[in-house]
């Protein structure tokens, strides 16, 4: 399929958001932002990437095109057809948000940013095609991969290139470890996990947790082995480990057996759409365990029916950010994505928002493109977000806080701020 490249430009007569950070699993709905009308969706102007019933800018041609060198590019892929379009949609909703704003208020480095996005369809070999396209079309540094699977298949070839890389939702924590010029934005599985199993204790006073899993996820399994040996060194005792396979629907007969040990706290740690299924199920068969989940649990509320929100209520999970937080910045944030995508943004929509600001830093940190000394610059980063204050660790990993989410009448509200 033809590739198609397109410049972001500055658009001097729209009012735009202030650029207001200092130098943002795991989600939104589909049809949060339109679906793209190819599998391989190429970068449109991330000005012009408004909603289906506004009129699309026409592609620019080679002649107005100006020479690479005036501007910054940058490639971006995530799922945006397929079983997990729904975060890649929310996540590069985000970055586009982002790039409108950091171009209208003049680029980086005073040159515009040309965003190359594209379609990876949740799969690893896609995602290191897309990769080699975006490396051949002359990115500068990769914001992606959404999910955590397709991003250790790119980590492994951007290490090898030493293209600055870095996955604003990536969980899984062998992501980073491909290679020194590889970061993510979020926090990791394992450290969920055990920030999970603390929160657990000294919040909830749980003595005894049970553990219902994904076995067919990486996500799933490694935040779920991260609690329970977190729970056991916190001295709470693990009644009860129970699995299932991508595609389950009926959960009944292992909650059933999860019921029989009555545990203070039923941990479910996967994506939205097995958890609210989950946490009903959990109902009918009698559990009366407080319910904790991972930051996979946002988005949650729009797949259970009114009717059965008493069946997530008072659910604890963890996120990357409340959109009940009153600082200004985040409101700011909220208010210029519901303009622009008719929708809330997910913890997804955050992280990318705020991985295309840190890119933006450490170029200008760098003052140049070139990739070694962006890579050491976003290394050096002190950096602050929606998604909070971060510093990378020597793994690249970010050292940050987690925010607790509580669901109450089938809103998320804000509960407390933890970490390790």
């Amino acid at each position: 399929m033809k590739k198609k490249f397109f410049i972001l430009p500055v658009l001097s007569t729209v009012l735009l958001a202030p650029a207001f950070l200092a130098h943002q699993v795991s989600a939104e709905e589909a049809q949060a932002s339109p679906e793209p009308a190819t599998t391989e969706l190429t970068s449109q102007p991330a000005a012009e990437t408004a909603s289906a019933a506004q009129p699309t800018a026409p592609a620019a041609s080679a002649e107005e095109k100006p020479a690479a060198a005036e501007t910054i590019k940058i490639g971006a892929m995530g799922p945006l057809t397929g079983p997990v379009a729904i975060y890649g949609i929310s996540a590069t909703n985000g970055l586009k948000l982002a790039v409108d704003e950091i171009n209208a208020n003049g680029g980086i480095l005073g040159k515009q940013v040309e965003l190359n996005l594209l379609d990876e369809k949740g799969d690893s070999t896609e995602a290191v095609n897309a990769y080699n396209k975006l490396v051949d079309w002359g990115m500068v540094a990769l914001i992606g991969d959404v999910t955590s699977k397709p991003s250790v298949a790119v980590a492994e070839v951007a290490a090898q290139d030493g293209i600055p890389m870095i996955t604003p939702t990536g969980t899984q924590l062998n992501i980073t470890e491909a290679g020194s010029n590889v970061f993510r934005v979020c926090f990791t599985d394992p450290y969920q996990g055990e920030v999970l199993a603390k929160f657990a204790k000294d919040k909830l006073g749980a003595k005894t947790v049970a553990v219902i899993s994904n076995n067919s996820s990486d996500y799933s399994d490694g935040v779920a082995n991260a609690f329970a040996t977190e729970a056991e060194k916190q001295g709470i005792q693990v009644v009860a480990r129970e699995g299932y396979s991508d595609g389950d629907k009926d959960f009944k007969a292992q909650l059933t057996k999860i019921a029989q040990q009555n545990p203070d706290v039923l941990f479910i740690p996967d994506y939205y759409e097995q958890d609210g299924l989950i946490a009903i199920q959990a109902r009918e068969v009698g559990l009366k365990s407080v319910i904790v989940g991972s930051d996979g649990w946002d988005g949650v509320v729009k797949t259970v029916d009114p009717s059965s929100y008493a069946a997530i209520e008072n659910v604890y999970f963890a996120n990357h950010y409340s959109t009940k937080d009153s600082n200004e910045k985040i409101q700011n944030f909220i208010k210029n994505y519901k303009e622009k995508y008719n929708d809330e943004p997910s913890a997804f929509s955050a992280l990318s928002y705020d991985t295309a600001y840190l890119l933006k830093a450490a170029i200008e940190k760098a003052g140049t493109t070139d990739k070694e000394a962006v890579a050491k610059a976003i290394k050096e980063i002190q950096f602050e977000g929606i998604t909070g204050q971060l510093t990378f660790d020597e793994k690249n990993n970010p050292v940050k806080s987690i925010t607790m989410i509580k669901i109450v009448n089938g809103d998320y509200t804000f509960d407390s701020v933890v970490s390790k």
